[in-house]
């Protein structure tokens, strides 16, 4: 079947311009849980799938390119439950996570839902379906 077996998203890549914090943002803030580091690499056990980071690299296998300062590469969501939305909203709050405005609902997409940056500048969604 090829290209039609797949079946599941394993994980994802997020370059960084500076692995360190970033690191520090997806243990500290988010409470991700480590699977595997070395200096260059570093994946998070998200749920049944790896957030990974590595840093952006002008040179070797990948040739990332620069990043464009001041704008988001991805935008990555996380689902929680419906009562969870407002929890996350304050713990982050409480840890000087800087929000883009209050938890909001989408009516069109039947969520509820919370934005904010990673230090990348990457957008990062918590949501509920509701």
């Amino acid at each position: 079947m090829g290209i039609a077996s797949i079946r599941n998203l394993d994980y994802v890549v997020l370059l960084c311009e500076d692995l360190v914090r970033a690191r520090q943002f997806y243990l500290d803030m988010m409470k991700f849980r480590i699977e595997r580091e070395t200096p260059t690499w570093v994946s998070f056990h998200v749920g049944s799938g790896l957030l990974c980071l590595r840093p952006r690299t002008p040179q070797g296998v990948f040739r990332d390119g620069p990043g464009a300062p001041g704008s988001a590469s991805v935008q990555i969501a996380f689902r929680v439950s419906p009562s969870e939305i407002d929890e996350c909203h304050a713990e982050l709050i409480a840890k000087g996570v800087e929000m883009m405005g209050p938890p909001r609902d989408i009516p069109a997409w039947q969520h509820r839902a919370l934005f904010f940056r990673d230090p990348e500048g990457n957008v990062i969604e918590i949501y509920a379906e509701v």
